[in-house]
C-alpha cells in the first residue's frame, strides 16, 4: 500500500509484533516511555516496524493506561541483497558505535568472533547482557534510518565455527592491512561476506583460516583504520557494489 512519510511523527521497532489493517495494537512500555518523553500526544501518526519488513500505520487512539495505535495500512518490503559481518570481539563502546552504523547501512547478519588477540581486550563487548544493549542499540539504528529489517545477532564463537556456517555461494572479502587488491575491484554477489579481523590485526594462521575458506584478502584505504572504520568503509562499498544501479 502507498507510504505516507509526511504524515508520520515518529518510528519504533515492535520486533515479531503481527500487524493486521483495522486492529489495534498495545504498544510495549519502552515505546510508550518513548511517547511520553517526546510529548507525543492522541491522534499523532506513528509507524511501527517488526524488524522483518512490515512496515504499520495509524493514529495513537489511547495513551493511558496502555499506549494503544489503531492500524490503518501495512505495507512489506523485500531484504535487500544479503551483507554479513563477520567482526572481532571487541572494546565495548566502539563494537556498539559500529552495531548501530552497521544498521543504518542494512547489514543482515552480526556474527562476533574471539580472535587470539581480542582475549587481551577490556572491557569487551560480550555476554547477554551486552547482547541484549546490541538489539537495543540497533532497533534504534532502524528507527531512525528508515530501514525495515533488523539484523540477525548471532552468538560469540570461534573462527573456526562463523567459518564453518558461512553461506556457501556468494562472495567473500577479508578486509586486510597491506592487502593488494582493493574491495572496490571484486566482484561482488549476494550474499556478500565481510570480515575483519581485531585491534593489531590477525594471526597467520587465522588469515590462511579465512584464505582457504574462500575470502579475497582486500584492502579499503591507504591508511591503517581501526576495526569499526574498516568494517563501516567495507559496508559502504559492499553496499554499492551490490546496488541494482551498479549493475546498469
Amino acid at each position: 500500500m502507498e507510504r505516507r512519510d509526511s504524515e508520520v511523527t515518529a518510528s519504533f521497532v515492535m520486533a515479531d509484533a503481527v500487524f493486521v489493517p483495522g486492529a489495534s495494537i498495545t504498544l510495549n512500555d519502552d515505546v510508550s516511555r518513548h511517547l511520553k518523553v517526546r510529548r507525543i500526544g492522541l491522534g499523532a501518526q506513528l509507524a511501527l516496524l517488526d524488524g522483518h519488513g512490515h512496515r504499520a500505520e495509524g493514529s495513537l487512539v489511547r495513551v493511558a493506561p496502555n499506549a494503544t495505535i489503531e492500524i490503518a495500512r501495512v505495507s512489506v518490503a523485500a531484504p535487500l541483497p544479503a551483507v554479513h559481518l563477520l567482526v572481532p570481539m571487541a572494546d565495548r563502546d566502539r563494537s556498539m558505535w559500529l552495531a548501530e552504523k552497521a544498521t543504518e547501512l542494512g547489514i543482515t547478519s552480526w556474527r562476533p568472533i574471539m580472535y587470539k588477540r581480542s582475549k587481551s581486550v577490556k572491557p569487551r563487548g560480550e555476554g547477554p547482557t551486552f547482547t541484549a544493549r546490541l538489539r537495543a542499540r540497533m532497533a534504534s539504528a532502524l528507527e531512525q534510518s528508515g530501514g525495515l529489517w533488523l539484523p540477525q545477532i548471532f552468538p560469540e564463537s570461534t573462527l573456526v565455527r562463523a567459518l564453518a556456517a558461512v553461506p556457501s555461494d556468494g562472495a567473500r572479502a577479508l578486509l586486510t592491512i597491506g592487502a593488494p587488491t582493493p574491495m572496490t575491484s571484486v566482484r561482488c554477489a549476494a550474499p556478500l561476506v565481510i570480515a575483519l579481523g581485531p585491534e593489531g590485526g590477525l594471526e597467520a594462521d587465522e588469515t590462511a583460516l579465512f584464505v582457504e575458506s574462500g575470502f579475497t584478502p582486500v584492502h579499503v584505504g591507504g591508511n591503517v583504520l581501526r576495526f569499526e572504520t574498516a568494517a563501516l568503509a567495507g559496508l559502504a562499498i559492499g553496499r554499492t557494489l551490490l546496488s541494482p544501479r551498479n549493475d546498469e
